[in-house]
């Protein structure tokens, strides 16, 4: 049976998942057949397997910067928000039920773990080494008995704790003080060491907090590890969610509220574009092209759009000539009509600025794809027409649209060979698909950017662009470098050994 180790924060965002896919590059390098794990996460942001399905895209990160393809084990249980406290639940990459939390807590817990133990012990015998990682605070006593993501999940692994702190939010000794003094007794001996994440400035500060955490809690203190804003590693969840990047181009992504995949995007910041994730309609004013990004509720998110004035904005937009790119759920709202009996029954207007109407359906399309761009298709696709771009779907709905289709996807894991997506306006000014990852694709970036550039007066870009995959890589050797030079790895992996 493999190793284990479990990385648990005193809260959410305390910077648990960059921590274990940073452990992963790291154990990685030094050999170890490693793999990650996370019982339950809660998140929009999602990723497919090779065979179908969707697993929390921070999974599927960690298991790239493992040298692994995502696999459904590494994720077994997949919460997406709705909203009013309701989530799809997904288990093995598939729905299963929309639950509110007491629904979910009460009912269905038992069964979300027995196909999470399942997974971890399948792991456990394929593995030497898995990560797990914990989610929000491993002391929720008000819902600890029904907490699968935490110590239940390291017992089951026979796995050590180390407990992270976030010094970033303040009051981190109280935090990791606190956390161990409210867990039971024998479930407090599962913390094995300690550490703390986010720190700004001279490290040598945190030098008597060091020493009143060691005496206090008669744990190992292993690290002290700085903030550092320039690893480029895609956040886990909309606590993460900053504006970045760059250079002549302006990129506009509404922020709605359950807007999923914010990923998407990370790659235009190797092409000299700046992000700007837009939370008024006042934010669009000056940008070079407007995303309408995927959604896990498009109806109540169009509603959004309206009520915050968006939706006059956008048309503005658009008649000024501004580019408008829609992904997924967005890709769905510029169409003229959504029909829908699985999100809420009935039908809404869409922004009517792509032909274009969606049918929405239980059945759920979760696929990598690749896709061949039209041999006529216009707007950013001309410059790559007939050449194969690649990006993967996770969708409800199924959309018919007047004009020809960009896009003729090949979902991999699927016998389907021929699917038409994506629609087009004013010569491809608007544009719209289902394909979430385009950005990493350098074919389908560089011939977006260059195009945009081209409309501004400015000179193509030139030379090699690199995929959304080799700088992923170059940044988990960056974040491992970072680690290993902040965090006493030796003593974590004689942790690690030596076991419960």
């Amino acid at each position: 049976m493999a190793k284990a180790l479990m990385i648990c924060g005193t809260t959410s965002d305390a910077g648990k998942s960059l921590l274990v896919t940073g452990l992963c590059r790291i154990f990685s390098r030094r050999g170890f057949h490693v793999a990650p794990f996370k019982s339950q996460n809660m998140a929009l942001n999602a990723y497919t397997t090779r065979g179908g399905g969707e697993i929390g895209l921070a999974q599927a990160l960690q298991a790239e910067a493992c040298g692994l393809d995502p696999d459904l084990r590494f994720n077994p249980v997949l919460l997406k928000p709705q909203g009013d406290s309701r989530s799809q639940v997904i288990i093995m990459g598939r729905p299963v039920a929309f639950l509110g939390a007491r629904d979910y807590h009460l009912d269905f817990c038992e069964t979300a773990w027995k196909a999470a133990d399942e997974a971890l012990q399948s792991l456990l015998r394929e593995y030497d080494l898995i990560l797990l990682e914990g989610a929000g605070s491993p002391a929720e006593m008000n819902i600890y008995h029904r907490d699968i993501a935490n110590l239940r999940a390291a017992r089951a692994a026979s796995a050590p704790v180390l407990l992270l702190g976030d010094i970033e939010r303040g009051g981190v000794i109280a935090s990791l003080v606190g956390t161990l003094e409210v867990l039971p007794r024998e479930d407090r001996g599962l913390i094995r060491a300690l550490a703390v994440n986010k720190f700004r400035g001279d490290v040598s500060l945190f030098d008597d907090g060091r020493s009143y955490l060691e005496e206090r809690t008669g744990l190992p203190f292993l690290g002290v590890i700085p903030y550092a804003a320039d690893l480029s590693i895609p956040a886990e969840d909309s606590l993460g969610i900053r504006d970045f990047g760059s250079g002549p181009l302006r990129i506009a992504v509404i922020a709605l509220p359950h807007m999923a995949n914010f990923s998407d995007f990370d790659a235009f910041a190797d092409e000299g574009c700046r992000i700007r994730f837009a939370k008024d309609p006042s934010d669009l004013e000056g940008a070079d092209c407007i995303v309408l990004p995927g959604t896990k509720t498009t109806l109540a998110d169009l509603r959004f759009l309206r009520a915050k004035g968006f939706d006059r904005a956008i048309e503005e937009a658009a008649g000024r000539g501004v580019p408008l790119w829609g992904i997924c759920g967005g890709y769905q709202m510029l169409g003229r009509r959504l029909v829908d009996g699985v999100e809420e029954e009935g039908e809404a207007q869409g922004l009517s600025l792509l032909e274009a109407t969606t049918f929405f359906s239980p059945q759920k399309a979760a696929f990598p794809a690749e896709a061949r761009v039209a041999d006529d298709a216009p707007g950013p696709f001309s410059a790559i027409r007939g050449q194969t771009i690649r990006g993967y779907e996770i969708h409800s709905g199924l959309t018919s649209a007047d004009s020809p289709p960009p896009l003729r996807l090949r979902r991999r894991g699927e016998e389907t060979t021929d699917i038409a997506d994506g629609a087009t306006a004013r010569e491809g000014q608007i544009f719209g698909t289902y394909l979430h990852g385009l950005a990493d694709d350098p074919l389908f970036r560089r011939a977006l950017v260059n195009w945009l550039r081209e409309r501004k007066g400015l000179t193509p870009l030139t030379g090699r662009a690199r995929s959304g995959h080799e700088m992923r890589l170059e940044a988990y050797d960056r974040l491992a470098d970072h680690l290993e030079r902040n965090l006493d790895v030796e003593s974590l992996e004689r942790i690690i050994e030596k076991g419960l």
